[in-house]
């Protein structure tokens, strides 16, 4: 007989995984063992298994969770929004999440790649989702960019350059609050937008010649 799921069941492994998440990004994940986890968690080595049978398993949750997390985030954007108004909310929104998710983040950026390959894929598909969801909202902004992917992937990495790195540096009580930097973000990227369009100007009149 299946044994019944408790009714505290997805709050505990939402309880897991963040104390996993901080043992992994302070420890590091190759050197976390089971024991530890479940130390860190407060939880039996015999109630982790119940929840996560390796540790595999355990740093894909936590990754796909974060991932889910900042997808459903942009996807609350409304796209009745103006082109600037709407990749300056998506910005904003992105940044809300990665407040709260340091660690997360931290360990989608450097342990992802320690996944067997079909765990890896399928993680890599919904970061793909996010660099879409990004690089169409840039082409909102300059329409001109639009079908240009050797231009709109560049601008799109650039943009999340800027975003990722933040939990190296940021400090809540810091000189820079999380809406300025917000805004240094929308402003450096609109401008790094503006900078593509003009270089394509001179290459269309020389296309003309």
């Amino acid at each position: 007989m299946a044994r019944p799921i408790a009714a505290d069941h997805d709050e505990k492994r939402r309880a897991i995984l963040k104390a996993a998440a901080r043992l992994f990004a302070s420890q590091g994940f190759d050197r976390a063992s089971m024991a530890e986890i479940a130390l860190a968690c407060r939880v039996s080595k015999a109630l982790l298994y119940h929840y996560y049978a390796s540790k595999d398993q355990l740093l894909f949750d936590i990754i796909r969770a974060h991932l889910d997390d900042l997808v459903a985030a942009i996807e609350a954007v409304p796209t009745t929004l103006a082109p600037r108004e709407r990749l300056a909310a998506m910005i904003n929104a992105l940044l809300e999440e990665y407040r709260h998710a340091d660690e997360e983040h931290q360990i989608q950026i450097s342990d992802l790649k320690r996944l067997p390959p079909e765990m890896k894929a399928e993680l890599v598909q919904r970061e793909r989702v996010l660099v879409r969801q990004f690089s169409a909202a840039l082409a909102g902004l300059e329409p001109i960019l639009a079908g240009r992917r050797e231009l709109l992937t560049p601008l799109t990495m650039n943009l999340f350059g800027m975003m990722n790195w933040k939990f190296m540096w940021f400090r809540e009580n810091g000189p820079v609050s999380h809406a300025a930097f917000a805004r240094m973000v929308m402003r450096s990227i609109e401008a790094a937008a503006a900078t593509l369009v003009a270089d394509l100007a001179p290459r269309a009149s020389l296309a003309k010649r």
